[in-house]
């Protein structure tokens, strides 16, 4: 809805309207609201948060001249509009504004205020000086909407156990199954929580949600996982996101979080000689957390093991990193079997280079077998049948 200018208005990112829908919905319980600058500080001293860990204060400091004149000018009771890209979104009645340290609120999220680090960078760029607290309206209605529908499904499969995934699938690659068909393995449902990225040189999220949803569809038994989008703002980020990956996999009603054992968030650090993680100094949430192996192929094995179970060393192992099978389907090549599913890397392929073949009714005849009858094929079928070539072994 368009702007009413009645109000003064606080001009906000779509990270912070996520944010703020996020508390609102109580999906960062126990985190009701922004918080004030003694909450702030609380958080800060204790790590807790009504006696629950909560890794950084929650508060709302938006960046720009405007809103820093605003914040700075406010006074208790006001009534801002929340405005994002001309539209309202919400109100907030402010309780208090306060001064930060825009560098020591990077280091709370992450750990470093190092510029060279791409989080800081980025959320660097939207932090303002002034912070402001107070009771807010905001639009939860696909959250609300997420929420109904998983308890629908964990009723109608008497969930005793619910596994939660937090996964970006970018792309969807074999340890990525592997790590879904373990968690499936020890749960009634496994909810993948697909994060949706606000990076537009990732794969779009609608690609990413539809490769997941055909594995799920064609390879994994029917009406046990769920896939759940999670818009993945600076919220998830940094040396601390497991902590927050617990605490909304919890109130979205799982039992249980799976994570890989080079999940960013983990935290690895040394206590009086022990190996500890951050998992270590959690308080009060309870759900349990399992870390998976790492998963790698072995040339030497000839399948897809764990690097705790294969006894063979790194030179014989293919490691699966995201970044570059994506680079490889950016520049329009097809990767091995042994790294993506066929029909998964057809799919992206097709959508990255669409009417990419001048001519694909004859490449298919010329280089592919076929049955003599005049069929229509996509190049998603193409993509397909290449691999099929790739993957035969006579002459090789």
């Amino acid at each position: 809805m368009a702007s009413s200018r009645k109000n003064r208005s606080l001009f906000i990112d779509l990270e912070a309207v996520s944010a703020l829908s996020l508390v609102k919905a109580g999906l960062l319980a126990p985190a009701k609201g922004l918080m004030n600058k003694k909450q702030t500080q609380e958080v800060l001293d204790t790590g807790l948060l009504n006696n629950r860990t909560f890794p950084f204060p929650f508060i709302l400091a938006p960046s720009g001249k405007m809103n820093e004149s605003i914040l700075r000018s406010a006074l208790k009771g006001e009534q801002l509009d929340l405005v994002n890209d001309g539209d309202v979104v919400g109100s907030l009645t402010v309780e208090e504004t306060f001064v930060i340290d825009p560098k020591e609120r990077v280091r709370q999220i992450y750990g470093t205020d190092d510029a060279a680090h791409p989080g800081v960078k980025a959320t660097s760029k939207r932090l303002g000086r002034y912070a402001v607290s107070g009771e807010y309206s905001i639009s939860t209605r696909m959250i609300d909407s997420s929420r109904e529908k998983l308890q629908e499904i964990i009723e109608h499969n008497n969930a005793k156990h619910v596994t939660a995934i937090m996964m970006a699938a970018n792309p969807l690659h074999r340890a990525h199954e592997r790590l879904i068909r373990q968690s499936l393995e020890q749960t009634d449902l496994l909810v993948i929580f697909l994060l949706k990225p606000y990076n537009t040189s990732d794969l779009h999220f609608d690609l990413r949600y539809d490769s997941t949803d055909y594995f799920i569809r064609h390879f994994l038994p029917q009406n046990r996982v769920v896939i759940i989008p999670l818009e993945n703002s600076y919220v998830f980020a940094g040396y601390n996101e497991v902590i927050i990956d617990a605490i909304v996999a919890k109130n979205y009603g799982c039992d249980r979080l799976m994570i890989g054992q080079n999940h960013a968030g983990v935290g690895m650090y040394y206590d009086r000689n022990t190996n500890k993680s951050v998992i270590d100094r959690m308080t009060g949430i309870d759900i349990e957390i399992k870390i998976s192996s790492e998963y790698v192929y072995c040339n030497e094995c000839k399948t897809l093991v764990s690097t705790r179970t294969c006894p063979h060393g790194q030179h014989h192992h293919i490691a699966y990193h995201s970044d570059s099978i994506l680079e490889l389907m950016k520049l329009g090549m097809l990767p091995p079997a042994v790294l993506m599913r066929k029909e998964i890397s057809a799919m992206i392929l097709s959508k990255l280079f669409p009417k990419r073949f001048k001519n694909l009714e004859k490449l298919f005849f010329d280089i592919m077998p076929v049955t003599g009858l005049l069929e229509e094929q996509t190049e998603r079928d193409f993509y397909i049948e290449l691999m099929q070539l790739y993957q035969t072994s006579s002459l090789t």
